[in-house]
């Protein structure tokens, strides 16, 4: 098979969370131990950070990439979903991985993957683990799929644990309370390996206190050991200075991801980084700062806080749950503009009216779907949002919904898209 008809065959052969929803998710690890030990336990072979949490995670991962490289570390990432390509999701230093590592790997471990039947995402698992060992990464940021306890990443031994927060998001796999979903990410944290906890929240610090006594685990809860003041936000940049106690420890920082959500990530990006400094890591504050200022040139991240165009300003998001969407508005508060237009389109399996009960009335709203099976008809997405008084059009596609709010805004007006990664992806 050559490099298309690869990812066809994965696409059609394997169940994949992202188009189909829970029934794709495997409730054990044994696929992927399989996967792994036919290769030669691959993911043994380099080190790790292994970064989980319901919001955030993302953007962390791609943070601590970005000042590892910057640091002169060959680095591993893998993320998940995609946005445009495949090959987002496994890359060294920012570059994706090559076509043709990921034909040869399906062709080569076409049996394998035949008798053992596993999930798109088991399979891309040991894709990107192959991929770093062979390359003899340094280090590799492995983002955590869903959940922790149960997920394919969860076969390595890190040398940080790092769990952003704690929201309610895939309720129907990882339980209907925060403390039955902490449980769950906590299944990440390891015997005698730090963890670091972005927030500290009421109803989740006790487990993670106990899993990690119970593993010997060092545990700092990064918003308890840092702080950040000064903040503004100026063209491109978000800027800020962080604090322990009274002492400045990183003083007018920019980081190039500007939503003023990334000032929790930046704490547990930093708190993370000074136990691996600890650890041996030569990283020093001209990497961090250079680092942070260009997350998205080093690492190829897309979709947050992204903007896509001027007069009107266009911004995109991929901020998708009752908590990821309350950050997103409290943005688009603290963002000028005359109208505000939202373009939205959500998945099936989602709070879809704990998101609607979130968004302002007073914007004109274009209701649209993502081509995949889980995406709630635009139909249906418009009939839920009268209940709130959210009156709009519906779209067929994310594109004619685009289309539509441009046409009809001002110069002056914003243009928000998102409600779903699938919307931002079709958008983007």
């Amino acid at each position: 098979m050559n490099y298309k008809e690869t990812i066809d065959y994965l696409y059609s052969k394997l169940p994949m969370f992202t188009r189909i929803g829970a029934v794709a998710f495997k409730k054990d690890l044994h696929n992927t131990i399989a996967l792994c030990e036919n290769l030669g336990n691959p993911q043994n072979k380099f080190k790790t950070i292994h970064v989980g949490g319901t919001n955030g995670k993302g953007s962390t991962s791609h943070m601590l990439a970005a000042i590892f490289q910057e640091a002169g570390y060959k680095t591993g990432l893998y993320t998940s979903p995609h946005l445009k390509d495949f090959r987002e999701r496994i890359r060294i230093n920012g570059e994706m991985i090559p076509e043709s590592f990921v034909a040869d790997f399906v062709n080569q471990q076409q049996s394998i993957i035949e008798a053992v039947s596993p999930s798109f995402f088991e399979a891309t698992v040991a894709m990107a683990f192959s991929f770093f060992a062979e390359e003899k990464v340094d280090i590799a940021i492995i983002e955590v799929g869903l959940g922790g306890r149960l997920d394919s990443t969860n076969i390595i031994t890190p040398e940080l644990s790092v769990i952003t927060n704690i929201s309610l998001d895939h309720t129907n796999i990882l339980g209907n309370t925060l403390e039955e979903i902490a449980t769950e990410k906590a299944g990440i944290i390891k015997p005698g390996i730090p963890v670091v906890i972005g927030e500290k929240q009421t109803e989740t610090t006790a487990i993670f206190l106990e899993k990690a006594a119970t593993t010997s685990s060092q545990i700092t809860f990064a918003d308890q050991e840092l702080h950040t003041d000064q903040t503004s936000r100026a063209t491109e940049y978000l800027n800020t200075s962080v604090y322990k106690g009274t002492t400045i420890l990183y003083k007018d920082l920019e980081l190039d991801l500007n939503g003023f959500y990334q000032l929790k990530n930046v704490l547990t990006v930093l708190q993370a980084i000074s136990i691996l400094q600890l650890k041996g890591y030569a990283i020093a504050n001209n990497h961090i700062y250079a680092a942070l200022k260009n997350v998205k040139a080093l690492t190829g991240l897309q979709g947050r806080w992204q903007k896509l165009g001027e007069q009107p300003l266009i911004i995109c998001d991929t901020g998708h749950n009752i908590a990821g969407i309350t950050e997103v508005m409290e943005n688009i508060r603290k963002t000028g503009y005359e109208q505000l237009h939202i373009v939205i389109g959500m998945v099936k399996d989602k709070d879809i009216s704990g998101v609607l009960a979130l968004l302002p009335v007073n914007a004109a709203y274009y209701f649209c779907q993502p081509q995949l099976e889980r995406a709630l008809s635009a139909t249906d997405l418009a009939a839920e949002a009268q209940k709130y008084g959210l009156n709009s059009k519906v779209f067929d596609t994310v594109n004619l919904a685009v289309e539509a709010a441009k046409d009809r805004a001002g110069k002056n007006d914003l243009i928000f898209i998102g409600g779903s990664t699938f919307v931002v992806a079709e958008a983007l």
